[in-house]
Parts: structure tokens; sequence; C-alpha cells
């Protein structure tokens, strides 16, 4: 049996196979912790958590506040606009200093590439990548992968498709490499100018027809469309972008019966999926913000362990 010994958690694309299935592993054992009636167990008492979010969030900041309340842990959120950061101290500073008040783990969302790896490297506590610029978001791909296997029972022979912004995803960078090394076929689709050079040497086959696409595809992940990163009109037109690429119910209609479909959020809904197919029978949607509380607790869990082992 693999022990963790890793002190923070920065992306997938280090991790092993072994590593990854012991996390959903970790997740599958904590989830059944959210069905009590007391949603909490001692793991982490003690111990304090820090939320350092430099971009805004919803449900990664909530779903690690939640995670880490249920094991018990204290929590800090840490808004940078209301903090030393609008005044111009540095990431490194910053974490130095949550560190010398002696918190144990800092969940870190950056807009800059590699800022987590950067942090861990520099701090003696546990640093873990709520999602960073454009590198990865692993926890989201954890999560992802943990609600297909419960939902068709295994990851492995799976053929999946991301369609979206594949280009300014981090989500779809860490699922490729998750899923992949979990045994499952990845295509991406989506329009050229989103499809990023170099994305077939991860693993995943690119396809630029979304009904080719999803012709044998077991699940479909469906990424937000960023417009808010258009630079000069890279972007296509989004009543184009509906009709070529958008997930609706005249398309799934075309696919497996049991076709998964998920969506990180926040959903963009006429744009890229349409409300009947995210609110439908197919949609794990929810689920996946459910699933998010188990894979972060096990996540928080295990740094914690890798930390003391070090």
């Amino acid at each position: 049996m693999i022990k963790w010994n890793k002190k923070d958690l920065t992306g997938l694309r280090d991790l092993s196979k072994e590593e990854i299935e012991l996390i959903l592993n970790t997740a599958s054992s904590f989830k059944e912790v959210s069905t009590r009636g007391v949603k909490k167990v001692p793991a982490l008492r003690g111990k304090t958590v820090v939320n350092l979010f430099y971009e805004p969030s919803t449900r990664t900041r909530v779903s690690f506040e939640v995670a880490a309340k249920r094991l018990s842990a204290d929590v800090i959120n840490v808004s940078t606009e209301t903090s030393s950061v609008k005044k111009g101290e540095t990431l490194i500073d910053t974490g130095s200093n949550i560190q010398a008040l002696r918190a144990d783990i800092i969940v870190v969302r950056h807009n800059s590439s590699g800022a987590a790896i950067i942090l861990a490297r520099h701090l003696g506590i546990c640093v873990i990548n709520g999602g960073d610029g454009w590198h990865e978001h692993p926890t989201q791909a954890l999560l992802d992968m943990f609600t297909l296997k419960e939902k068709l029972g295994r990851i492995k022979g799976l053929n999946v498709v991301i369609v979206g912004d594949i280009a300014h995803s981090r989500v779809a960078r860490s699922n490729i490499w998750g899923l992949t090394k979990l045994g499952a076929r990845v295509t991406v689709c989506a329009p050229k100018m989103l499809i990023p050079p170099g994305i077939e040497e991860m693993g995943a086959r690119v396809e630029y027809d979304i009904d080719k696409a999803l012709k044998e595809a077991d699940a479909v992940n469906v990424l937000r469309m960023q417009f808010e990163r258009d630079e000069g009109a890279a972007f296509p037109e989004r009543f184009e972008y509906f009709r070529k690429f958008a997930i609706t119910k005249e398309r799934l209609a075309k696919t497996k019966k049991d076709i998964v479909v998920m969506h990180p959020g926040p959903i963009n809904r006429g744009i890229e999926i349409s409300s009947e197919v995210a609110d439908g029978d197919n949609s794990v949607i929810l689920e996946q913000v459910t699933n998010g509380i188990a894979i972060r607790m096990a996540v928080l869990f295990l740094v914690s362990q890798g930390r003391q082992s070090k």
C-alpha cells in the first residue's frame, strides 16, 4: 500500500497513478462523514488552514473551508483586497508571514501560473494549489475523476471529452494529466483558436467537430468560456460558439444514452451548455460540488500527514 509522503499538492502532472488513486480512495472514506448527523471528525483538530485567494472564487474556497471544518481544523480566509497585498507585499512575504503565525496549511489561488509551486518551495508548511493561472487546478480534476468513478464504476478505458476554452483552462490541464494516468482516453474539442500548442503531447486527442467527439464519449466535461480573457477579439462570437460547440438536448440525443455531463462551474447557460442539459438527468454538476468536499478533506488530511513524515 502506497504511503503519501508529500507536504504539498501543487498539481497532478508530477503525481503517480498510485498517488492519485490514494487520494480518490481516501476521499471515499471521508465522503461518509458528510452524511452523519454530526459532520465532523477530529483528524485535523488543532491545525490551522489559511485560504489565500488572489482571484474570485465561490465553490473552491467554500469547499476547502467546509472540508477543513469537517476535519475539525480552524480556518482563516484571507481576502487580498483587504490585506497587505494591496500595499505591495509579495506572495512569498505573505506566505512567510502566515507561516510565522504558525498556520499549518495554505490553500492558494493565484492568477500567475506556478505561484503555488514557488510558495511551496519557500515554505516549510503545507501548500495546496487552489488554481494557478493557466497551469493546474488539481483538486477540481480530482473531484471530476472521483465523480466519474462513482457514476461509471471506473476510469480506465473511458472516453472523456473536454469541450470549451481549453487554451485558458487549468481544469483541462489537470484533468488530462490525471485521466490519462488512470487509463482514460481524453479528447479535447474547441475552435482552433482555443486549442493550445502542445496539448497532444500531454496525451489528449484533438477534435474540432463536437458531434464526432461525442459519438463514443462516456462523459463530457464542459468548460466555461472565459470571455474575460479575450485578447484582441481572439474568441469566437457567443452565438456562433453556442451553435457549433454547446452541449444541448438535441446534441446529447445523438450520444450514448448514459453519457455523463460535467461542468466545473460557474456555468454560462446558453453559451457553453443549455439549461435543459445542465439541469437534466445526465448532469452530475451538483454531485461534483458535493464530491469536492470529500476530495478536499482527503487532500488536507494527506498533506498534513506528509508533512509530519518529513
